[in-house]
C-alpha cells in the first residue's frame, strides 16, 4: 500500500516542481508577469505628405491644387490602449492618458505611458478628442494637460469658452484660396463632444494603428519607441476633398463632422526603435 502510495505521489511531485520553476522564470521575459511593468513612447512626427512639416517656412498643395502654409497645428489625443500580441489589451489609466501635440513644442511631440505591463504589443488604439466624461467633469479632475486656466491649454486657446469645450483639432494658416478672409487666413478648429444637456455635434473619432510586422516588446529594461506619422494633407482628403476657397473658416458646425471624418485617416504607423 505505501509503494503505490508513493508512485502516486512522484507524478505529482513533478507536476508541482514545474509550476514552482515556470514562476521562477526572469520576470523581464515579455508576457510572464502582468506584476512587473516598464513604459512605452509614442513619438507623433507631423508630415506633409513625404515633407516634414515646417511652420511658417513652407508652402503646401491640397488635394484640389490650393496652396498653403500651416502656422499652428495642435490636437489632443487621449484614452489610450495598447493591444498585445496574445489578443489582450492594456488600458491606460484615465488620469494617464490624456496629450496635447503641440507642431510647435518638439517636447509634446512624445507621448510617454508608464507602468505598462511587461510583454509585446502590437498596436494602439486612442481617440483624437477629450471624452465627453472629462469635458463635463468637475475642473480639479481636469488638471495638467487639460487645465483651460493655464498651461498649454490656456496658451494655445484650445478650449471654447463661448461653447464649452475643448478644442480636439487647431490648425491655422495662410493662402491665396482664402477669399473670405480679409487676411488671407485659413481656420479649422474642430471639437464636440456629444453635449452636455442635450445631443450636439460628436467630433470624437477613434484610431488605431497596427505595428504591422513588429511588436514593441515592453521589459523593466527596454522601453521601445513607436514612430507615429500625422498627415496633414489627409485633413484635406478623405470621405470629403476640403476646399480652402469654400471653407475658410470652419469650427462648429455641420461641415466639422467632415473634417474628422478626414482626419482620423491621418496616423499611420513608421517605425519601433527598442531604448
Amino acid at each position: 500500500m505505501k509503494r503505490k502510495l508513493f508512485y502516486v505521489l512522484l507524478p505529482a511531485l513533478a507536476v508541482l516542481s514545474g509550476v514552482f520553476i515556470m514562476g521562477c522564470k526572469d520576470n523581464n521575459e515579455p508576457g510572464t508577469d502582468p506584476t512587473v511593468s516598464g513604459s512605452l513612447h509614442l513619438d507623433f512626427d507631423n508630415v506633409v505628405g513625404n515633407e516634414d512639416l515646417k511652420l511658417n517656412a513652407q508652402t503646401y498643395q491640397n488635394s484640389v491644387g490650393e496652396s498653403f502654409t500651416v502656422s499652428i497645428f495642435n490636437y489632443y489625443i487621449s484614452n489610450f490602449e495598447l493591444l498585445r500580441a496574445d489578443g489582450g489589451s492594456f488600458i491606460v489609466p484615465q488620469d494617464s492618458s490624456y496629450f496635447l501635440i503641440r507642431e510647435s513644442n518638439e517636447a509634446s511631440q512624445k507621448a510617454t505611458i508608464n507602468n505598462v505591463p511587461v510583454g509585446e504589443y502590437t498596436g494602439v488604439r486612442f481617440i483624437v478628442g477629450i471624452d465627453s466624461t472629462r469635458s463635463v467633469a468637475d475642473e480639479s479632475k481636469r488638471k495638467g494637460i487639460l487645465d483651460r486656466f493655464s498651461g498649454p491649454t490656456n496658451e494655445e486657446a484650445m478650449y471654447w469658452d463661448w461653447n464649452p469645450g475643448y478644442i480636439f483639432v487647431k490648425m491655422e494658416g495662410s493662402s491665396p484660396a482664402a477669399v473670405e478672409s480679409p487676411n488671407g487666413k485659413y481656420y479649422y478648429h474642430i471639437g464636440g463632444f456629444g453635449g452636455r444637456t442635450v445631443k450636439t455635434l460628436n467630433n470624437i473619432r477613434t484610431v488605431q494603428i497596427d505595428f504591422e510586422s513588429k511588436k514593441a516588446v515592453v521589459t523593466t529594461e527596454l522601453s521601445p519607441e513607436v514612430h507615429v506619422l500625422a498627415d496633414v494633407l489627409k485633413i484635406f482628403d478623405g470621405p470629403t476633398q476640403l476646399s480652402i476657397s469654400e471653407h475658410t473658416s470652419v469650427m462648429f458646425d455641420d461641415f466639422s463632422k467632415n473634417i474628422a471624418d478626414n482626419y482620423v485617416n491621418m496616423f499611420r504607423f513608421d517605425d519601433i526603435n527598442a531604448d
